[in-house]
């Protein structure tokens, strides 16, 4: 069922969303290692990207100040050997992919560098990527804990057939992006597919990389090229969109210009299943990546089980669709989401708890959760844990459920989507 309580929403008009943040870290980190000038587009102006840009500018990329909001972002290469080591430590800030893809890179450079973050980053699990990379001849050094600082020892690499025991792109792309500065052969197995934007943006930069069924291979040899980057709207973004409109009391919302790469589209499928109407017009090619436009209105929200082969193509949405499920008619359950328990928070617990805060019947499991829906008033104060999905999630079910619900930190949405509660606020009104 939607929330159909009278002081529900109706929304209209069109929006876009801010550009996609994966796809905006590996433009910055791939201009940086190309020979020459690239130009960035609609890249995201969050604190995740800001620290990717900071890190490269202190290996000596020279990257303008993304403060500074104009249309394009130019970045002068300096070839894939030309970083230099930093003085200082690199600081990651709140951004997992930062750490990660830049410990593939930084293993493959010769020199010695430490990568540092906040509380959240520095708990977050490194050794799934440390492990890979000492496979092919680095020396990395994480926490005791296993996590931030890292110390990495970059050298001359071998190439490695790395078969992951974790669906994870950052680990894939790490090991990808370390084949590529070392100019080895890296092959890299995966339990299921995950995003590819690593690959195509390669590929789209005239590097050789082959893919079959889950498994990649980057051929070397090849000159990595500087090119244009026009940054589409980051899904994961939509989809806090795509569930307002679809919890909506009536009205359409077009949304403009959105990433629909495979790999990520998982999030709109579930609204679908569950009873959202969902439409993609407008179709079109971003270096790449293909692009829509997405116009979602409301429907009779029903429940869903959401298996553990779907969830590498909705793991940051998960916090979304459990908030949907509270709006929805029956029983939702994930499993195969284990994941989620080392992200910026341990996103099961943190869903699972501010759900009940709130008043939803919700219970924890080790790899998910089960949400249990109803149209009952809902209200209580979320502790995001400084997790800027979490914030947003519950912000978005507080503006379906009459504005009950009180998110205590927002400021925290900054890390992918700046401008998210202006947004929310004019698509409501």
């Amino acid at each position: 069922m939607t929330s159909h309580g009278a002081r529900a929403p109706r929304v209209n008009g069109a929006i876009r969303v801010p550009g996609d943040k994966s796809i905006s870290h590996r433009a910055l980190m791939l201009a940086a290692l190309a020979e020459g000038s690239s130009e960035i587009r609609g890249i995201l102006r969050s604190a995740d990207v800001r620290s990717t840009a900071a890190v490269l500018r202190a290996l000596g990329v020279t990257i303008p100040d993304l403060d500074v909001d104009v249309d394009v972002v130019t970045v002068a290469g300096v070839g894939r050997g030309g970083l230099r080591a930093s003085a200082e430590s690199l600081d990651c800030g709140n951004s997992g992919t930062t750490a990660r893809l830049m410990a593939g890179i930084l293993a493959a450079s010769h020199f010695t560098s430490t990568l540092i973050g906040d509380a959240s980053l520095s708990r977050r699990p490194m050794r799934r990527v440390a492990t890979p990379l000492r496979a092919m001849g680095a020396t990395l050094e994480p926490s005791a804990e296993g996590g931030l600082p890292m110390t990495i020892h970059g050298r001359t690499l071998q190439g490695t057939t790395w078969h992951s025991e974790t669906a994870s792109a950052q680990v894939k792309s790490a090991i990808l992006l370390a084949g590529l500065v070392a100019d080895v052969p890296v092959e890299v197995h995966e339990p299921a597919a995950t995003r590819d934007h690593t690959e195509r943006m390669l590929r789209a930069r005239g590097i050789d990389v082959r893919t079959e069924g889950n498994s990649i291979s980057l051929v070397p040899g090849a000159a990595l090229r500087a090119a244009a980057t026009d940054v589409p709207g980051d899904p994961s973004s939509a989809t806090f969109f795509s569930a307002l409109a679809a919890m909506s009391d009536g009205g359409t919302l077009a949304l403009e210009h959105v990433g629909i790469n495979p790999t990520r589209t998982g999030a709109f499928d579930v609204l679908v299943r569950m009873g959202a109407t969902l439409k993609f017009e407008a179709f079109a090619d971003a270096g790449g990546e293909p692009v829509a436009r997405l116009v979602v209105s409301p429907g009779l929200l029903g429940a869903t089980i959401i298996e553990p082969h779907e969830v590498p193509s909705l793991i940051d949405e998960l916090p979304m669709l459990a908030c949907v499920a509270a709006r929805a008619q029956g029983e939702t359950r994930v499993t195969g989401a284990a994941e989620l328990r080392v992200k910026e928070s341990d996103r099961i617990t943190a869903v699972v708890q501010n759900l009940r805060g709130v008043g939803v019947d919700a219970e924890e499991l080790p790899d998910g959760f089960v949400v249990r829906g109803s149209d009952r008033p809902l209200a209580g104060r979320v502790v995001t844990h400084g997790d800027h999905r979490i914030a947003m999630a519950f912000g978005v079910l507080s503006a379906v459920s009459g504005g009950g619900i009180v998110v205590d930190d927002p400021d925290c949405a900054i890390v992918s989507f700046p401008g998210f509660w202006e947004l929310l606020t004019h698509v409501t009104r």
